[in-house]
């Protein structure tokens, strides 16, 4: 059976599988009894990217069929500052999981920074190696530079984001309409957005300092980013109408 080799994002881990993305998502989401239920968010890895960065020996012993015949569902490779470690040329394929096990493939495009909107307001989701919620007045590819380039006394080796709906906040901060925002205390939202507004030095304010692992889909807005410095991956999230057309599963789980 073919091996995969999948970079889990929380808990971060690397891990091998003889299970095929979808019925990868399926196994995290939902267990092996269908008991458990959770969403999960993973990358697929080219292992012939990293073979010299992991014990392929190890590998090769524990990642082997089961004694009934069945495929090896998860093997361990590592659990402590994964992300920084694999570089964006091993990233394949992002794959999205609902609470039920039913998936969604993101595939990674390039990314023309040109197009981005300059004196924007954005709201960010960092989801590893750390998942503060951040608004910011930076553009993706500005906002992982200035976290991971040492400019920043805060500063991370990598990190993989999702940028979220603001919808007439991204303008209107205090008066825009949150109708179609479910965002816990959108008043302390609100706050941040004119903060930055309006301080032309401040770039970042933190929204909320805990992540509770539960991202809201419908809220995605331009796509997943992961990265350091200049070097910038990234994974366009389909408009709802589009979703609709290409995964009707997910959009009706979501």
């Amino acid at each position: 059976m073919s091996k995969y080799i999948y970079l889990t994002c929380n808990p971060e881990a690397l891990v091998a599988s003889m299970l095929p993305p979808e019925s990868f998502g399926l196994y995290l989401s939902t267990g092996t009894k269908k008991r458990n239920k959770s969403q999960t968010i993973f990358f697929e890895i080219d292992l012939s990217r990293i073979e010299k960065l992991i014990d392929m020996d190890s590998l090769d012993k524990r990642c082997v069929v089961k004694s009934d015949g069945s495929p090896k569902s998860s093997v361990y490779l590592s659990v402590y500052r994964v992300l920084e470690m694999i570089p964006n040329e091993a990233l394949k394929s992002l794959y999205l999981t609902t609470d039920h096990g039913i998936v969604l493939e993101l595939k990674k495009v390039s990314y023309d920074k040109g197009k981005e909107q300059q004196n924007a307001l954005h709201l960010y989701q960092e989801l590893c190696p750390v998942n503060p919620l951040v608004a910011s007045s930076l553009a993706p590819s500005v906002f992982l530079k200035k976290l991971t380039d040492g400019s920043s006394p805060i500063v991370l080796p990598r990190l993989f984001f999702v940028e979220l709906k603001l919808g007439d906040l991204a303008t209107n901060p205090l008066a825009g309409s949150a109708e179609h925002l479910p965002y816990p205390n959108i008043g302390h939202l609100r706050d941040c957005l004119e903060i930055i507004r309006g301080e032309y030095e401040k770039h970042m304010k933190t929204v909320h300092r805990i992540f509770t692992g539960e991202l809201l889909y419908r809220t995605i807005d331009s796509g997943f980013y992961v990265g350091s410095n200049d070097d910038l991956v990234f994974y366009p999230y389909p408009r709802m109408n589009e979703l609709e057309r290409v995964n009707y599963n997910f959009f009706r789980a979501i």
